[in-house]
């Protein structure tokens, strides 16, 4: 399995109504300071929604980017019951996972 399929693999823990960061995402496959390296990967997704890349976001609490545009991250986000405010994850901590 590559760095990829090991990432996408590990994000289909996310729970549909939860978000997690890249740092987060970097850490729980073992890559430190991997937060640019996994928005690489999350640009390059080749299963948006089925992978839900959507549902990586900045530990600011920022939506950050998508591939298709912020406006559809947001939608995607909104979708699944999670609150946005101004490109900001509302109740931040209450709607991040830990892996």
């Amino acid at each position: 399995m590559n760095l990829e399929q090991k990432i996408y693999k590990k994000l289909l823990e996310v729970p549909k109504g939860q978000i997690t960061t890249y740092g987060e995402l970097a850490k729980a496959v073992g890559l430190k300071n991997g937060q640019r390296a996994i928005g690489k990967i999350m640009n390059k997704n080749p299963y948006p929604v089925i992978v839900p890349c959507h549902r990586v976001v900045m530990s600011t609490g920022k939506i950050g980017g998508y591939a298709y545009g912020e406006h559809i991250k947001t939608k995607l986000l909104n979708d699944e019951g999670i609150k946005t405010e101004n490109g900001k994850i509302k109740d931040f901590e209450k709607n991040v996972f830990r892996f």
